[in-house]
């Protein structure tokens, strides 16, 4: 049996995770978050924004800017960074670092197991 199979599933069609073993919640399916595009993921409160740019690698970050609150999911993914859709600012996607201040936003491990995607949690979220 896979590592996924062994941790379950998440309902992929209202973007909602679940926490599976411990610190580790499966979002669903790769193909949920489409080349070059983000998608949020509702997770107990918090939502976080899961990035596939052209390159094919996943990257999570906070949903929400630090400068209005702008919905990053929804914002233009480039080369490792995605653009806010409000304002404009510009975050790195591996590290949440953004380019335009000296603000940030959380960055979260993502991996992707037989096709599916899984979030990695810290204990201090």
């Amino acid at each position: 049996m896979t590592e996924a199979a062994l941790l379950g599933t998440a309902e992929p069609s209202g973007r909602r995770a679940r926490h599976l073993a411990g610190r580790t919640l499966e979002l669903g399916p790769v193909d949920a978050v489409p080349i070059g595009e983000g998608r949020a993921y509702s997770i107990d409160g918090l939502t976080i924004a899961v990035f596939r740019p052209r390159d094919g690698r996943l990257y999570a970050l906070e949903n929400r800017c630090p400068h209005r609150g702008g919905p990053l999911a929804d914002g233009i993914v480039g080369v490792g960074t995605v653009i806010c859709p409000l304002h404009g600012w510009k975050f790195e996607l591996a590290s949440g670092r953004c380019l335009n201040d000296a603000a940030t936003v959380r960055n979260y491990p993502v991996v992707l197991v037989d096709g599916r995607m899984l979030l990695l949690l810290e204990d201090d979220r």
